[in-house]
């Protein structure tokens, strides 16, 4: 299919192109075909409508963001927002809506599941009555979510049910991809977004300061033509990430509090194994102590790597410098806990009241060191 582009938005005479007053964000990681079709959809739906869309490609290996590129020489409407060293769904589309300047946006995938035919009404809604926030949904009347197998569609109404525990508005598609909404909106709660997940609405809505006004408009999600889906355990862990940080978040962080409850489970392991070790005759406490240090940091070296930093996973030689990483930050985390709780019992001589400085000196310096070396953002 080739793609060619249109006029919308460009004066006949003088080719100077008017500003949009709509911006259509869409997150891409290896979509490279889907982008033409969606582009030409995207000009047959919005014919007479000043719009653009915004391509926010986590530097798919594809060539994604180069087919982009290459159509946006011919098309003025069409822009490339490639991120290199980051991916997430909503944080692209957080970076797409702010690199935006009209004043409505909407959202939509690039793997044409959305129906783009309905952006008009969605438009149009937000013009013309008091509502700020549009939502393209499938679980009300008229809306269908096509050809889903039974495991998925199960998936799909277990999460819509968790979304209602941090979700603030009544609304029967928390976990829609595809709405619309006001920039004032947006800019109300952009602050107080937490980029975790892949369901940006419901961050949205969780996030923001009051209610907004919204309508939902059924649709049904059709069938992905190229490409993969992008639904795996990652996703789930995200998701999961998103509720806990809107739940708990604002008294500590999410990582921190799994990289303590992981430290906790450390302890479990370090005991288990000092007590089998010591039942060895041949061992005396000072070795079964190490043996027992080393086992637990290594068990938590590896339940972190799959849990708290399940988004930036070590993996082949990568994943053994982060462990010898870990054990000498560890190592140093175990010679403040011991000196602070030293420090605080020689001033007050309540030892659970030490032993719980040293517990969170070591936990806080393990976590924040780590969180920079071990699992650096590449």
């Amino acid at each position: 299919m080739q793609y060619e582009a249109g006029s919308i938005g460009t004066t006949a005479m003088t080719g100077v192109t008017r500003a949009a007053e709509l911006t259509v964000v869409v997150p891409t990681f290896n979509e490279h075909d889907n982008v033409a079709p969606l582009i030409e959809l995207l000009a047959s739906a919005l014919e007479g409508v000043d719009w653009e869309v915004i391509f926010v490609d986590d530097d798919s290996a594809d060539g994604t963001a180069a087919a982009v590129r290459e159509i946006a020489q011919r098309d003025p409407r069409v822009r490339c927002l490639q991120r290199i060293g980051r991916r997430g769904l909503s944080t692209a589309c957080i970076e797409g809506v702010l690199a935006s300047s009209a004043p409505f946006v909407a959202v939509m995938d690039a793997d044409l599941q959305h129906d783009e035919r309905l952006l008009p009404r969605m438009l149009e809604t937000l013009r013309s009555e008091t509502c700020d926030l549009v939502v393209g949904s499938r679980y009300i009347a008229g809306g269908r979510v096509g050809d889903w197998e039974g495991r998925r569609a199960g998936i799909s109404s277990l999460a819509t049910r968790l979304s209602r525990l941090i979700c603030r508005t009544d609304i029967a598609d928390p976990m829609s991809g595809f709405f619309m909404l006001r920039r004032e909106v947006f800019d109300r709660a952009v602050r107080r977004l937490s980029g975790q997940g892949f369901k940006i609405l419901l961050d949205l809505l969780a996030s923001s300061p009051g209610q907004p006004r919204l309508k939902e408009l059924p649709y049904e999600f059709r069938r992905r033509r190229h490409g993969t889906s992008k639904l795996d355990t990652l996703v789930a862990w995200e998701f999961g990430m998103l509720l806990a940080d809107k739940l708990v978040g604002h008294l500590l962080p999410v990582r921190f509090a799994l990289f303590t409850v992981i430290g906790a489970v450390g302890l479990g392991v370090h005991l288990a194994v000092l007590r089998a070790a010591l039942a060895v005759p041949t061992v005396n406490f000072t070795k079964a102590q190490a043996i027992a240090t080393v086992v637990a940091m290594t068990s938590n070296f590896f339940l972190n790597n799959l849990f708290t930093y399940r988004d930036q996973r070590l993996r082949g030689l990568r994943l053994l410098r982060g462990l010898l990483s870990f054990y000498l930050i560890c190592a140093v985390g175990a010679v403040g806990n011991v000196g602070i709780a030293a420090y605080v019992f020689a001033a007050d001589h309540v030892w659970w009241l030490a032993g719980i400085a040293g517990a969170v000196v070591g936990s806080v310096w393990n976590y924040a060191v780590s969180s920079v070396f071990t699992w650096r953002r590449r």
